[in-house]
């Protein structure tokens, strides 16, 4: 569909050249050398800038506005390419502005326009305005041009309204496809597969569109294999076909076979690349997601703000702050508008990566901050181990006018678990009712459990889990045994791991936190007997393991791993690190770590083998020594590794970030962030 017509006409030199455009810069030349030859004030050439401003796939909504304000006199077709380009923004209501200041000009709308400025009420979930829009068309006599009848079907049957749907519907004749094609949207969307289906298999003429909305209703729905049906007796297939695959199996959580879609696709758009990076960053197979990200480069795809937030996403998980600042980078270079999504995106990865100076900076410039930003500034202060600026955010959130919600509350209680701030915690639970009228959830009560469960206070935190007005979930009881191992509790750990067990009994981690209460205890048969019940019942223990970026590549680590192609080098470096601190640092392995019934020198070896140390000493081959070196883990840091990683920052002075399962750990000059608390 296009905008409206516009007079056949010869196209000066300079706007001849929009047709090769491929990036706002170059649109922002072209538009200079307008100037100079003085036909910056023609309407056509107005028209032809802002089309491109706003429709172009490398649109500038904000550019179209400004060019706009400099037209006298717009066209019915300056005014339908602002709608348009409006009705796809971030901000569709400004498309319902723009269609009142035409009324208001005496500009009459026409066939090209309602499409648009209907789409925005949709996008915008504005179906009253939709009512009055109706009555427009009516008036125009334009009820039964096919694109227009089609938009308000569409309107309707995304607001709700599926019986002024279906009425509008009855007025399409069966060679409107556009308008079938609607009403199978609009069913679709309200979640009605079956009459979608129907309306579907009644059509005398599909064309592609009805293929791949059928087809992309069953996969969003989790329908695979219908959606497979229709898409192998698909005759039409296109891109947008096997995109609506890449995207079935992704919400399927199936990786292999969205990845064998996209390897068999005749031709890849943008969007492909964006689906099957998404698939990577969700499944957290986030090495992949990179991987697949340097090879959409190498095929000079241009990335789109979905294709930054997946990879941002993927650095975050990784730890990967080489190449999230890189990600950082290109942003800034290609002027890429940091909206409330990117921005916070960006901010998780900072955070993620354990880099507090780079987030603030991200989130002071941000201008568009939403509760989301805020949020995801709390919880990276909290679990850095800055209670007192997390305090100091949510504050200043509050002044500022924005609601918190329950995720802030969690980032809250978060903090005052990780500080140790019992009496803070307590007060900001109870608050949320209070002060705010939201009900705490599980997570809320879990927080506050484990908070007080780190501090010892046991019987405090069996109150509160009989107290909850829900049932209590795996979580809070495992927070609950997690005080029980931290404060040696053996009795009350006992009886909470096996309700734990019982609640999951193929989750792993909770067979191997209470065996290493019995172990602390050398109850050695009690823990020999929970692993031998795992064994029995086919849950496998995940392994520890420890990463490092160098120079953009993840590295990972195994204990005792010797899989790298420099290990050798590797222990080499750990054995010099160790004597070192046994020298100069009076180390000795805190063998009581070791949660297994061996001998002293057996436990020695097995702690001085432990991932993090194998990340560290390559980190300490390859980093400069004024360069961070930042460990990321899946499992919580064990107290010898905390009391090594201590030594070397003050030993060879290195500062070292590790974060581990629950928090980041800063070392710096013998001491960690979380003053020996986690």
């Amino acid at each position: 569909m296009t905008t409206g017509p516009l007079i056949a006409r010869k196209l000066p030199p300079i706007l001849s050249l929009l047709d090769s455009c491929t990036h706002m810069n170059q649109l922002k030349q072209i538009h200079a050398h307008i100037i100079i030859q003085g036909l910056s004030r023609s309407n056509f050439t107005g028209s032809r800038l802002i089309a491109f401003c706003a429709v172009s796939p490398y649109a500038s909504i904000d550019h179209a506005k400004l060019i706009f304000a400099q037209i006298q006199e717009p066209s019915i077709f300056t005014w339908n390419s602002m709608i348009r380009g409006l009705s796809m923004s971030s901000n569709p209501k400004e498309a319902i502005v723009f269609y009142s200041q035409l009324l208001c000009k005496n500009t009459q709308p026409n066939n090209f326009t309602f499409p648009f400025v209907i789409k925005a009420c949709t996008e915008a979930a504005a179906v009253e305005t939709g009512l009055l829009l109706h009555n427009h068309v009516i008036k125009l006599g334009l009820e039964l041009d096919a694109y227009v009848l089609s938009s308000l079907i569409h309107m309707y049957a995304s607001g709700g309204k599926i019986d002024a749907a279906i009425k509008l519907f009855a007025e399409a004749s069966e060679e409107e496809v556009v308008s079938w094609n609607a009403m199978i949207d609009g069913y679709v969307k309200s979640r009605d597969l079956q009459s979608a289906r129907s309306i579907f298999d009644r059509m005398q003429q599909k064309d592609v569109v009805s293929w791949n909305t059928m087809m992309n209703g069953y996969a969003n729905f989790g329908l695979i294999e219908e959606a497979l049906i229709l898409f192998d007796k698909n005759p039409k297939k296109n891109t947008v076909s096997w995109n609506a695959m890449i995207a079935g199996y992704t919400k399927c959580g199936d990786v292999e076979n969205a990845r064998k879609f996209f390897d068999q696709m005749p031709k890849r758009d943008v969007i492909s690349w964006n689906s099957m990076l998404a698939c990577y960053a969700q499944s957290s197979r986030s090495n992949e997601a990179l991987n697949l990200f340097k090879q959409m480069l190498s095929h000079d795809i241009r990335p789109t703000e979905a294709t930054v937030v997946s990879v941002l996403s993927a650095c975050a998980h990784l730890g990967a702050l080489d190449q999230g600042k890189w990600v950082h980078n290109y942003i800034d270079r290609e002027k890429v508008r940091l909206n409330a999504i990117l921005g916070t995106a960006l901010l998780d990865m900072y955070v993620k990566c354990g880099n507090l100076g780079s987030a603030v900076k991200v989130f002071e410039i941000l201008k568009e901050k939403d509760v989301l930003a805020w949020n995801t500034m709390i919880a990276g202060f909290a679990m850095n181990g800055y209670a007192e600026k997390a305090m100091h955010l949510f504050v200043q959130m509050h002044d500022m006018g924005f609601k918190p919600d329950d995720l802030t509350f969690v980032g809250m209680l978060s903090a005052c678990s990780h500080a140790g701030w019992v009496d803070d915690g307590c007060r900001i639970l109870k608050s949320m009712c209070d002060d705010y009228g939201i009900e705490p959830k599980v997570e809320h009560y879990g927080c506050v459990i484990d908070l007080l469960g780190r501090a010892g206070l046991l019987d405090e935190a069996i109150e509160l889990i009989s107290s909850m007005p829900m049932e209590p979930n795996a979580s809070a009881w495992g927070a609950l045994l997690g005080g029980c191992r931290i404060h040696g509790d053996v009795e009350l750990g006992e009886w909470v791991g096996r309700r734990l067990i019982e609640l999951e009994p193929h989750h792993s981690g909770r067979y191997v936190l209470l065996s290493n209460i019995y172990a602390a205890a050398n109850r050695w048969e009690d823990a020999k007997r929970v692993r031998n019940m795992m064994k029995a019942r086919g849950v496998a223990k995940s392994p520890g393991w420890s990463m490092i970026e160098i120079k953009g590549i993840v590295h990972q680590f195994l204990a005792s791993d010797r899989m790298h192609h420099e290990s050798e080098a590797i222990y080499a470096m750990l054995n010099e690190i160790t004597k070192r601190l046994r020298t100069e640092g009076g180390y000795e392995p805190d063998t009581k770590q070791v949660l297994f019934d061996i001998g002293e020198e057996e436990k020695e070896h097995a702690l001085s083998v432990h991932s993090e140390k194998l990340a560290i000493a390559f980190g300490f081959l390859h980093l400069g020594s004024d360069e961070v070196i930042r460990i990321v883990k899946n499992l919580r840091v064990c107290g010898d590794c905390h009391s090594v990683t201590k030594m070397i920052s003050r030993v060879y002075k290195r500062e070292i970030v590790v974060r581990d399962r629950n928090r980041f750990h800063h070392f710096k000059d013998g001491v960690c962030s979380c003053m020996d608390y986690w």
